[in-house]
């Protein structure tokens, strides 16, 4: 497993990161399944107090008991839960980010977080509040650094001119290229590294049957696909190829993929061990995809 630094951070971020998220929420299952991640290298493991309503934190944090040490963790703050359970509303005011710190970082069993990210974000937001909280939150030692999550153009420049963002998640790959048009050069020029989602976009560059995907048709994403598994060769991984093209950018620091079972984690270390990709394969796989730019949130 390849390290990179996560933008002007200390933390040095596996290339293959896990996706918490995508756990299936039995306890012993996912506590061995993580168990088995970081024994294969990964040592960055992304979650939020959304998922599963906390549940999430919570497996990760029994996982990870007394090998707190050997691990980064990041988790989400924004979205809260209605005392019903019946939904959440978006809430980025200062007040409830240092309320939610506290929670995560007791579901967590962690006395401080390594990354803290913004679940989303609008330009209706109280940013500077917002950074505000998390400025405090550094200093008082709770978190390490902190970042966005976040696709949009606009608010991304916001937060690159006004705070001290380590990063921004952001989905990226073969078949989403919107972060190339401006987004990529903007966040590497000022040492801020992207944490790609998506980078398998839903599998389809593995091969599942194809849909059409964001504003690709159909006959785009078979292209895509079958350009991702021409290159990958017979019998290799696919999801190599795929994975790489997000970590070709100088701007990326890992691609954060969601993890369910045993075979998608063999997938991933296995994609981890694949060579990068050469700047004439780059542009071949991009030859077969056109672009897409942002439409909204410019």
């Amino acid at each position: 497993m390849n390290y990179r630094p996560l933008g002007k951070s200390d933390l040095p971020v596996s290339e293959i990161s896990f996706g918490c998220m995508s756990l299936k929420g039995e306890e012993k299952e996912d506590i061995n399944l993580l168990h088995q991640a970081l024994e294969g290298g990964i040592n960055f493991f992304d979650t939020a107090d959304l998922y599963d309503q906390g549940r999430n934190e919570e497996i990760v944090g029994k996982a990870f008991k007394g090998k707190r040490d050997q691990v980064i963790l990041a988790t989400k703050v924004g979205n809260q839960w209605r005392p019903d359970g019946s939904g959440w509303d978006w809430n980025p005011s200062k007040a409830y980010i240092l309320e939610a710190v506290e929670k995560s970082m007791k579901r967590l069993q962690t006395s401080y977080l390594d990354l803290y990210q913004l679940h989303g974000g609008t330009l209706e937001d109280p940013i500077e509040e917002t950074i505000e909280a998390f400025e405090l939150l550094k200093a008082q030692g709770k978190i390490r650094h902190y970042g966005i999550s976040s696709i949009r153009p606009n608010v991304i420049r916001e937060y690159v001119q006004r705070s001290n963002l380590v990063c921004v998640m952001m989905q990226y790959s073969l078949l989403d290229r919107r972060p190339e048009e401006q987004v990529l050069d903007l966040l590497n020029q000022n040492q801020i590294s992207v944490l790609a989602r998506g980078s398998l976009a839903q599998g389809l560059l593995l091969g599942k049957p194809p849909k059409p995907y964001l504003s690709h048709s159909l006959e785009e994403v078979s292209r895509a696909a079958e350009a991702v598994k021409t290159m990958a060769g017979a019998g290799s991984n696919p999801e190599g190829v795929a994975v790489r093209y997000a970590l070709q950018s100088p701007a990326v620091a890992s691609a954060v993929l969601g993890i369910r079972t045993e075979e998608q984690l063999a997938q991933a270390l296995a994609a981890a061990q694949s060579a990068p990709l050469s700047q004439d394969q780059v542009n071949l796989l991009q030859q077969k995809v056109p672009a897409r730019m942002y439409e909204q949130h410019r």
